[in-house]
């Protein structure tokens, strides 16, 4: 849901009605209540309800979301007329703002400065890839405030590396996305040097130097990350893939883009390059690939993926 809707969807709840708009007729949610459960009816202009079904499932499931929703756009100045930000933007952009807030964001934040970062690169580190801000004004200017940056540049090259560094490293860990680099105390503890170069966007690494330091590669384990590794390997011949330890989830009802190939021959490893992989690794990916399934890099456990590395040998 936008806000729009989810603003919409309160008015129903406080006023027992609200005015039908483009974005209700096109939302999944209301259409369900409107059509299937009948929670809520079609009058001149208006959808109204004085249904205590509806009344209850509002205040369980939503009431307390929408009022921090709220709260936090209101806080911020960041409600307008024209906004239009999708729910999953508005919990990214107060995630962004308590990262902020508690110093986390701060390092990322000064690295893309100094960068002079673009709206692609931005976009792929807090967003579902690289082209999800473009055109996106609003939550793009948000995005500038909550992270106290004047300008982002529009070109599309990207040369610039962020790393999370600690004061003595004992390994580097070069993460597919971003999300391990915003959580600085376990890594910089324990001496794991974070480098995040963008996805598929590897070119750069030819330039670093990992100081003799052994290197590792932690990935989303979809046909995309896996690819990327095969990519990254050529580069960087000595860096080692992770073994996962979250749990996979189902590439359908996560609506999960990356597809694997071949799936009906799941011993040809969806037609990836498996020369570097192990025995584990093989039977990991086969897994997945017969249960149709992924597993998102941040969901793991950044300390057991390094512990397994190391009781494996």
């Amino acid at each position: 849901m936008n806000w729009v809707a989810l603003k919409s969807l309160n008015e129903l709840y406080r006023d027992k009605q609200t005015k039908i708009k483009e974005t209700l007729i096109k939302d999944s949610l209301f259409q369900h209540l409107l059509n299937d459960t009948q929670e809520i009816k079609e009058g001149y202009k208006i959808y109204y309800s004085d249904d205590e079904e509806f009344f209850e499932m509002y205040e369980e499931e939503h009431l307390e979301k929408f009022n921090q929703y709220y709260d936090f756009l209101e806080h911020n100045k960041l409600l307008k007329p024209q906004t239009r930000f999708e729910e999953a933007d508005i919990i990214e952009l107060m995630d962004m703002k308590r990262r902020m807030d508690n110093g986390q964001l701060l390092p990322i934040r000064d690295q893309i400065v100094q960068n002079e970062d673009t709206v692609r690169n931005v976009s792929s580190m807090f967003f579902k890839n690289e082209k999800y801000l473009l055109g996106k004004k609003s939550l793009i200017d948000a995005i500038k405030q909550i992270l106290q940056i004047e300008e982002l540049a529009d070109d599309k090259d990207q040369q610039y590396m962020y790393k999370l560094l600690c004061e003595k490293a004992n390994l580097i860990i070069l993460c597919e996305n971003l999300d391990f680099l915003k959580k600085p105390s376990l890594p910089q503890k324990y001496g794991y040097e974070l480098w995040y170069a963008g996805g598929k966007n590897i070119d750069k690494l030819k330039f670093t130097d990992n100081r003799g330091l052994p290197i590792y590669y932690s990935a989303d384990w979809d046909y995309d990350g896996l690819l990327i590794f095969n990519m990254i390997k050529k580069i960087i011949p000595n860096i080692k893939l992770l073994y996962p330890t979250a749990n996979p989830k189902s590439i359908v009802k996560s609506e999960h883009k990356s597809l694997w190939a071949d799936m009906d021959n799941p011993e040809n490893y969806s037609n990836l390059d498996i020369k570097d992989l192990d025995t584990k690794h093989k039977t990991i990916l086969k897994k997945l690939i017969e249960n149709n399934q992924w597993i998102t890099e941040e969901d793991n456990n950044l300390k057991e993926m390094v512990s397994l590395v190391f009781n494996s040998n």
